[in-house]
């Protein structure tokens, strides 16, 4: 934060600081933006999106950003660290997006800046611009007890938002968690079907590994691979038995064996289905061509 910032723990400026940056940057402190007047852009990643007046930017350590703005616009940017928000918390800057909304609310508007605008009205922003000049003068004085006096004022801010947003943010956070809980339950089904093909399975035996009902594991094939529990199992064990055809001495019963399938007859049917030739086609060599 020395960098840009005249201290290490906190700050908090208005609009025309010479610390101002004017390009895409990064930093691995959070910043707060409050934008009070005059048109702006938010460049956050790879998205850009206007700024309205009242409208307030929660940005994470690490992330690219930049915020434009014409002449004649007035804001607050409040920086600091995570020691200074939560001295409690001790995460990298890849780890703050997947900290539990219960565990630390207060970062709630930062996790979710990507997908939501934080607008407050008139009244708002007036106890917002209050806290935030309560911030400035604590600042400057630094006195006894200032810390703590930034500290409650940044916290009441942030509630601000929270509490405007609190359903939007739980709404959020639930839809992240199954994201994440249906991503872990793909990668169970992937390591499981890759490391059990060759077996006798059952559409249950799936559903158990991956602790999930049979209807709904069904549903999730669909939506994930696109493909039926039976499609799936099969590309996986003609993707191996071409392999061996290609690469052993096999005879095509013991292919069909070794890769799960029932018996020669059906694995050839199969095949044949798939591929457009028999496996023993498959395996031989295509004939030179002639000059």
């Amino acid at each position: 934060m020395s960098q840009l910032c005249a201290h290490s723990d906190f700050d908090v400026r208005r609009e025309g600081s010479p610390r101002s940056e004017r390009r895409l940057h990064r930093h691995d402190y959070f910043q707060i933006h409050v934008h009070l007047e005059g048109p702006a852009q938010m460049h956050l990643g790879a998205s850009t999106r206007p700024l309205a007046p009242g409208v307030l930017s929660f940005i994470l350590p690490d992330r690219l950003h930049y915020v434009s703005h014409l002449p004649g616009s007035k804001y607050y940017v409040l920086s600091f660290g995570l020691k200074f928000l939560r001295n409690d918390l001790d995460a990298g800057p890849l780890e703050l997006e997947d900290i539990p909304l219960q565990r630390a609310p207060e970062l709630a508007p930062f996790q979710f800046q990507d997908s939501l605008d934080f607008q407050l009205d008139a009244a708002e922003m007036a106890k917002t611009v209050s806290l935030c000049e309560a911030m400035l003068a604590e600042n400057m004085a630094r006195e006894f007890f200032s810390m703590e006096l930034i500290r409650s004022h940044m916290l009441a801010l942030i509630g601000l938002v929270c509490r405007k947003y609190a359903s939007r943010f739980e709404q959020s956070a639930a839809e992240q968690q199954t994201r994440m809980s249906r991503s872990a339950a793909v990668k169970r089904i992937d390591k499981f079907l890759r490391d059990n093909y060759m077996r006798r399975l059952m559409l249950e035996d799936l559903a158990n590994a991956a602790c999930l009902s049979p209807n709904y594991l069904s549903h999730l094939l669909k939506r994930e691979f696109g493909k039926s529990f039976v499609d799936l199992l099969t590309g996986l064990r003609m993707e191996a038995a071409k392999a061996l055809l290609l690469n052993s001495t096999l005879r095509v019963a013991e292919i069909a064996d070794q890769c799960g399938f029932s018996d020669e007859a059906y694995f050839s049917r199969r095949f044949r289905q798939m591929e457009g030739c028999t496996p023993t086609a498959f395996r031989e060599p295509a004939p030179a061509l002639g000059h």
